[in-house]
């Protein structure tokens, strides 16, 4: 589905913004399951704005929120027709190199108008580390985004630096490489709702505050190569391991366990 020119950015750069994945239609459906969810689960506890003290130095102001929901295709039917999306996993078995392609995990992020927490510069790897490092990411806008309402910023090629593991501070759990890497020396993304931002979980990212008057709606699929390993037994999440895309030959046969009331 990609041209080589397409896959060769990617290897170089550690990431590329595909569009044209999904039909206007599709994005109309996800955006409207989206905001329904959001909507369904409004007086639940969704607040996750990443803490630290240089994370709120990076904010400038409070409160500073970001709702999230992890796990998507186990609320709405939508989303489960994403991550099975055939041009998606056309374009993520180019990117990747691989025919056989399994879940790791999902999760929408939403930025409110006026105070969508940042996100320091950081590689997703310290989170859930592989073997083989064929983790990725597909980030699917579902607004128009930039640095002003809370849009993602990369380090081209910083993949190739490998694991980063003289991590600048880590504070509370979270990874952080902002000293050395800082989100004003980085290159900001720009991307029209329905683009896909794909990029290796070895790629130094972030995200800007959210300082406009527009809303920031993201869905992050975590994808990972069946015969690669995590070398940390961490980050679980239902239906991880459910195959997308080709075959998981290395999965055990098991046999349904007997219920007993």
């Amino acid at each position: 589905m990609l041209t080589k020119e397409q896959v060769q950015f990617y290897r170089d750069n550690g990431f590329i913004k595909l569009s044209g994945i999904f039909t206007d239609e599709e994005v109309k459906e996800i955006s409207d399951a989206y905001d329904e969810l959001f909507a369904r689960k409004r007086g639940q506890e969704l607040q996750a704005a990443w803490e630290g003290d240089e994370m709120k130095k990076a904010a400038k102001q409070e409160p500073v929120v970001v709702l999230s929901i992890h796990n998507l295709q186990f609320h709405s039917a939508e989303f489960t027709r994403l991550i099975t999306n055939k041009n998606l996993l056309d374009a993520m078995e180019d990117l990747m190199e691989t025919p056989n392609i399994l879940l790791h995990h999902t999760k929408a992020h939403l930025k409110p108008p006026e105070n969508g927490a940042p996100y320091l510069m950081h590689q997703d790897y310290h989170y859930f580390p592989f073997k083989k490092h064929t983790m990725v990411a597909a980030f699917i806008n579902l607004d128009d985004s930039s640095p002003e309402n809370g849009g993602l910023a990369v380090y081209p090629g910083s993949h190739k630096l490998g694991p980063l593991k003289d991590v600048g501070v880590i504070e509370k759990g979270e990874a952080y490489h902002y000293k050395e890497y800082p989100i004003s020396k980085a290159t900001p993304i720009y991307a029209k709702k329905g683009d896909v931002v794909v990029f290796s979980y070895l790629l130094l990212h972030g995200s800007y505050l959210n300082k406009s008057e527009r809303v920031r709606r993201m869905f992050l699929l975590q994808l990972m190569g069946a015969d690669d390993d995590p070398t940390v037994d961490t980050h679980r999440s239902p239906a991880q391991g459910l195959v997308l895309r080709g075959k998981n030959v290395r999965r055990d046969a098991s046999m349904a366990t007997r219920f007993v009331a």
